[in-house]
């Protein structure tokens, strides 16, 4: 039977970052998280234990609030990751912010411990530059929103100790989810493809073709997407898509440019649900 470990840290406690923390509690994990700063971290405990009351209302665990409150522990000091099995850094996707954060955090990790890194883009070798050992170090991919994802991409470096691969897999099932194992490569599998879509999504608005709302009918009605590509962008945020395709771009070529459309939006601050505008218009602006 998969288990997870025993106690497991989070680096980051925004929308990916308590969903992981959320996942991991809800499977039988002690959870820390750890953020910025206070402000960050009060913010981070109500999101976690938002989503923690959402999942026992709707079924999907049988613990009480009671149970998994005590498990959660959210902070500013990175020791909490002295005594976790595994480690997971969920800062922004940028390469110098996810370097920093990547060495502080194995500065304090036990040996033994996996260190891994959320990033849906960004090479796990280019990560692994800075680490003293690579070779306990992954990319476990989560998709957003990680509640309702049933899908982790693992991506292994060329470092990568092959032992550890069916460990992380078996972490992953054990979160009723499952595990598409993949080669370290701009993008990995999920995010080449998935930006592919949402960017021709963008050029198609951009040149009139259709409505958001209408592009993104064709592929949940027509394709069974379970949400369409703008929605979608909106989801991640416009800042975190742009990041990815000139990232891409960089890597792959012009295919991956993003539209002169995504730019303005970006720029104007319209950066989908997080604040309140992208394609959409959203109410529950976080």
């Amino acid at each position: 039977m998969s288990t997870v470990p025993d106690r497991v840290g989070v680096l980051g406690g925004g929308r990916m970052g308590a969903g992981i923390a959320h996942a991991f509690l809800l499977a039988g994990a002690e959870a820390a998280v750890v953020e910025r700063d206070l402000p960050s971290a009060d913010a981070a405990r109500a999101r976690i234990l938002r989503a923690v009351e959402a999942s026992i209302e709707r079924g999907t665990t049988t613990l009480s609030l009671e149970t998994l409150a005590p498990r959660l522990r959210v902070g500013v000091e990175l020791d909490v990751f002295a005594h976790v099995g595994l480690a997971v850094e969920a800062v922004p996707e940028d390469l110098v912010t996810k370097h920093d954060a990547l060495s502080a955090v194995e500065a304090v990790l036990p040996a033994g411990a996996c260190l891994a890194s959320n990033t849906s883009s960004l090479s796990i070798d280019d990560l692994a530059v800075v680490l003293a050992r690579p070779e306990r170090f992954l990319g476990l991919h989560f998709f957003n929103p990680v509640p309702a994802s049933l899908l982790v991409e693992v991506v292994t470096g060329s470092a990568t100790d092959p032992t550890l691969v069916p460990q992380a897999q078996d972490w992953v099932r054990a979160l009723g989810k499952t595990p598409v194992t993949v080669a370290d490569a701009p993008g990995f599998a999920s995010s080449r493809l998935g930006v592919t879509l949402g960017l021709e999504a963008i050029r198609m608005l951009e040149d009139g073709v259709a409505s958001a709302e209408d592009i993104d009918a064709a592929m949940v009605l027509g394709y069974k997407h379970p949400m369409g590509p703008l929605r979608l962008t909106d989801l991640v945020g416009l800042d975190v898509r742009l990041g990815v395709a000139e990232y891409l771009t960089e890597r792959l070529g012009p295919r991956f440019e993003p539209p002169e459309l995504l730019r303005r939006l970006v720029a104007e601050g319209k950066l989908g649900r997080k604040t309140g505008q992208g394609f959409y218009t959203w109410d529950d602006a976080r």
